[in-house]
């Protein structure tokens, strides 16, 4: 089953596939999300929503507390047994929220669940094995070290060859071009890297 987590960040402004899939909303992506696409359930303490939504909410969490609205967001897909998210309006606003939603993706990860980010400008996820780029020739990606050094087995379809490793802290792994109709990154199954795919030219 598909997942789909609408964030209150960015609005996203492109289409929303929602068929076979059980969407979660927070707090005040309401606003942007009402009128565009079919809410299954809504979280959150709504602090930043001055009405209850609807569906309404089973529970009104309280301000100050121990998660964010998203890893509420997010439990609840676990719990209803998705094995793919893609959550929307998690970009823009606040630095220190967006990075809190990039994390949301390793927490999937951890969790052997696929998930991808997706902005206006990029699609984002978390990676290892062999990942698989198609019908992307002439977009610009980067692979970053997500949660520890990664171990690059081997690299084809990219303008530029990986190193063997790109350490935690360096960022050797931007900009990127893909040069063929597939690219292909191999990356050790024990680790964890961030892939950035531009949407449009970069």
């Amino acid at each position: 089953m598909r997942g789909i987590l609408l964030l209150n960040g960015q609005p996203y402004r492109g289409e929303i596939n929602t068929q076979n899939a059980f969407v979660v909303c927070c707090d005040g992506a309401y606003e942007w999300a009402k009128d565009k696409v079919r809410i299954d359930k809504n979280v959150g303490d709504y602090d930043s929503l001055p009405y209850v939504p609807n569906p309404p909410p089973s529970k009104i969490y309280p301000a100050e507390k121990n998660f964010t609205d998203g890893e509420i967001a997010m439990n609840a897909l676990f719990e209803r047994g998705v094995d793919t998210i893609e959550i929307y309006g998690g970009g823009g606003g606040r630095e220190d929220h967006f990075l809190g939603n990039l994390h949301l993706l390793y927490l999937a990860h951890a969790r052997d669940v696929s998930a991808q980010f997706i902005t206006e400008t990029s699609v984002i996820f978390p990676g290892n094995g062999k990942v698989t780029l198609k019908g992307a020739k002439g977009a610009t990606f980067s692979v970053l070290p997500f949660g520890g050094p990664v171990h690059i087995i081997k690299s084809t379809g990219c303008k530029y060859a990986y190193p063997e490793v790109i350490g935690y802290g360096e960022c050797r792994g931007i900009s990127n071009v893909v040069v063929s109709d597939e690219a292909c990154v191999d990356i050790d199954v024990n680790d964890c890297a961030l892939i950035i795919v531009n949407r449009g030219k970069v």
